[in-house]
C-alpha cells in the first residue's frame, strides 16, 4: 500500500463526516462527548506515536524545545488574534454570521494534521500509517463539531470538503518536501506539531466540550478515544 493511498484516506474520511452531520444531529451533549473522544484520539497520536519517533531520531534536544516553543508562542498569538477577531465581531453582530474563530482552528487543525502525516511517512512508513489512520478518526467527527447556528445542512459539507482538501494538500506537500529532508528537519516540525495540537486539545476541544452540563462518564469518552488510537497503534505494528 503506497503512501500517496493511506494520505487520500483521511481526505475521504473528512468528507464522510461532512455527511454524517447532515444525516444526523447531535445534541450539544452528545457533540461534547464527541469533542471529549477526538481529544483522547490526538493526545494519544502525540504520546503512542510522535514523541516516541521524535525520541529514536536522537535529534538535538534544543532543537525540538525551541520548535516546541515556536509552536507554543505561535498558538498564542493565533489565540490573542482571534480573541481580537471575535471581540470586533461583536461590537457589529449580524445575523447568520459564520464562527469565522471556529473555522480558522478546524482549518489550522487540518493544516497541521496534514503536514504531521507527510511528516511521518518522511520519518518511517509505519510512523505515517499510523497518523494516517489515527488522524482520521479526528476528521471523521469533524463535521459534527462544525455544526452550529450558522454551518449546517450541506454547508458543513461545503466546508469539510474544502478542508478536506486542505488536509490532502498539505500531507503531499510534507510527504514530498520532507521525502529527502533531513531528520532535524522533520523533527522540527512533528515537534512544533506537537505544540498545536496541544493548544487545539486543551484551549479548544475540551474548553468548548465543557460548556456543557457533564455527565459523570463524559471523561470515559476521553479515555475511548486515547484507546481507539492505540489500539489502531498495537494493532498495525504487529501487522506490519
Amino acid at each position: 500500500m503506497t503512501p500517496y493511498f493511506l494520505i487520500l484516506i483521511p481526505a475521504l474520511v473528512a468528507i464522510l463526516g461532512g455527511f454524517l452531520a447532515v444525516i444526523w444531529h447531535p445534541s450539544a451533549q452528545a457533540r461534547s462527548l464527541i469533542q471529549h473522544f477526538t481529544a483522547g484520539v490526538i493526545l494519544a497520536a502525540l504520546a503512542v506515536e510522535i514523541l516516541p519517533e521524535l525520541q529514536r531520531e536522537h535529534v538535538d534536544q534544543w532543537l525540538l524545545i525551541a520548535a516546541f516553543t515556536g509552536g507554543a508562542l505561535f498558538m498564542y498569538g493565533m489565540k490573542l488574534w482571534s480573541e481580537q477577531m471575535a471581540y470586533k465581531a461583536s461590537l457589529r453582530p449580524q445575523a447568520g454570521m459564520l464562527n469565522h474563530g471556529l473555522i480558522l482552528a478546524c482549518l489550522i487543525d487540518v493544516m497541521v494534521d496534514g503536514l504531521i502525516i507527510g511528516a511521518g511517512f518522511a520519518a518511517d512508513a509505519q510512523t505515517g500509517f499510523v497518523l494516517a489512520l489515527g488522524l482520521s478518526v479526528e476528521l471523521l467527527f469533524l463535521g459534527l463539531s462544525l455544526v452550529s447556528d450558522t454551518i449546517k445542512g450541506w454547508r458543513v459539507v461545503l466546508m469539510t470538503t474544502f478542508l478536506s482538501f486542505v488536509v490532502l494538500i498539505s500531507s503531499l506537500l510534507g510527504n514530498h518536501f520532507l521525502a529527502d529532508a533531513p531528520k532535524e528537519l522533520v523533527s522540527v516540525i512533528l515537534a512544533f506539531g506537537i505544540a498545536v495540537l496541544l493548544y487545539l486539545v486543551t484551549d479548544e476541544l475540551l474548553i468548548e466540550a465543557h460548556e456543557v452540563e457533564e455527565k459523570p462518564h463524559s471523561v470515559l469518552w476521553l479515555f475511548a478515544g486515547f484507546l481507539a488510537f492505540w489500539s489502531i497503534q498495537l494493532f498495525s505494528t504487529s501487522a506490519l
